[in-house]
């Protein structure tokens, strides 16, 4: 590929990725949650399922969404549930305890690190506007005859751009005094940032319906 034809991808992909969003939300929430650790995994665990959609725009997923649109609904409405979800985490809806008096848990669970890069795994994977995102970006530049080569440094550069910068954002967040300040109001940040999560998905229901 052509360097200069790879840095415009690059820096098209940075762009998308600095955007706010729910992901933005869901690694600050995770970085004040649990730290640092579990910060970087949220948004190494979001790159890689950018990387996987990335890699699926690349060899067709496209073209398949676009010949059924279910799927894509499926996928809309899977990823709104996910929202939710989070958003009443957040806020302080709990989930009904188990046997011994304490909550189920979950493999989205932020307090947990696993949990936290399950989340942003999902809070990518589950978005099928990423996937016209991606084939609006790599589109000018996808040859017919490229190779898997190609394809592959494309798929790999949204993702390692991806899970970088949401990873810087957790490595910043957890090297500054904010931390601590962000902990100390920790009820009124979670509430918040589930209010956000919660508007969001009705926008994007919104959108669907």
């Amino acid at each position: 590929m052509d360097p200069i034809a790879w840095l415009q991808v690059a820096l098209v992909c940075a762009m998308g990725a600095v955007s706010p969003g729910p992901s933005l939300a869901v690694v600050l929430r995770n970085t004040m949650a649990g730290g640092k650790r579990q910060g970087v995994l949220t948004g190494v665990g979001h790159g890689i399922g950018i990387l996987i959609y990335a890699g699926l725009v690349v060899t067709g997923l496209a073209v398949a969404l676009a010949a059924f649109p279910a799927v894509e609904a499926a996928i809309g409405y899977a990823g709104i549930g996910l929202l939710i979800w989070l958003g009443l985490s957040f806020i302080g809806v709990r989930r009904p305890a188990t046997g011994n008096g304490r909550q189920a848990s979950s493999p989205t669970e932020p307090g947990r690190p696993r949990g936290g890069f399950a989340a942003g795994f999902l809070i990518a994977f589950l978005n099928p506007k990423i996937a016209a995102f991606f084939m609006a970006v790599f589109a000018p530049f996808i040859r017919l005859d490229a190779n898997a080569t190609e394809k592959a440094i494309l798929a790999v550069t949204a993702g390692v751009i991806d899970a970088g910068w949401y990873s810087l954002v957790a490595l910043a967040l957890s090297g500054t005094g904010l931390i601590h300040v962000l902990r100390r109001h920790a009820s009124r940040v979670d509430r918040a940032i589930g209010a956000l999560l919660l508007v969001l998905a009705a926008l994007l229901l919104y959108r669907m319906l």
